[in-house]
């Protein structure tokens, strides 16, 4: 089979409807709008939601709680995740990227402390969690915030 020997299958393909080409076409006059009425109008009909003048669902349900919009959204990175790297080695955010640990930093790093760090490495992160920066010190390296 070839590229120009592919063609839709049967019933999965409609026509469109030309509307307003004369009154023999069956969508001539009206343009199957009907009569007058908001529908018919040009940019005529309702907003999404609009339930016709009755009191919409979003603002018949209860509302609760907020959104922060100063809150802080951090790339977070488990303390094993450190492991792969040599001894040494001063771990930023744009390693981590490299390395492929994370695919994008938001509002900066956090490094948490799940799991053990058997490397001595530097990190330098925009937050770490009590037990990441205790782990860090403990096998030798500092934890630097940024």
């Amino acid at each position: 089979m070839r590229l120009h020997e592919l063609f839709p299958a049967d019933g999965s393909t409609k026509k469109a409807k030309r509307v307003g080409r004369g009154i023999g076409s069956g969508h001539g006059k009206t343009s199957t709008r009907g009569h007058k009425g908001q529908n018919a109008r040009s940019g005529g009909g309702v907003r999404p939601g609009f339930e016709g003048g009755q009191m919409p669902l979003y603002r018949r349900i209860p509302k609760r709680g907020f959104t922060n919009i100063f809150k802080k959204e951090y790339a977070l990175v488990n303390i094993e995740a450190l492991n792969r790297f040599e001894e040494n080695t001063s771990v930023t955010p744009e390693l981590l990227i490299q390395s492929g640990i994370l695919k994008k930093i938001k509002d900066g790093v956090k490094i948490l402390g799940n799991g053990d760090l058997k490397v001595k490495v530097d990190v330098k992160a925009h937050a770490f969690s009590k037990s990441a920066k205790e782990k860090i010190e403990s096998a030798g390296g500092k934890a630097e915030v940024i």
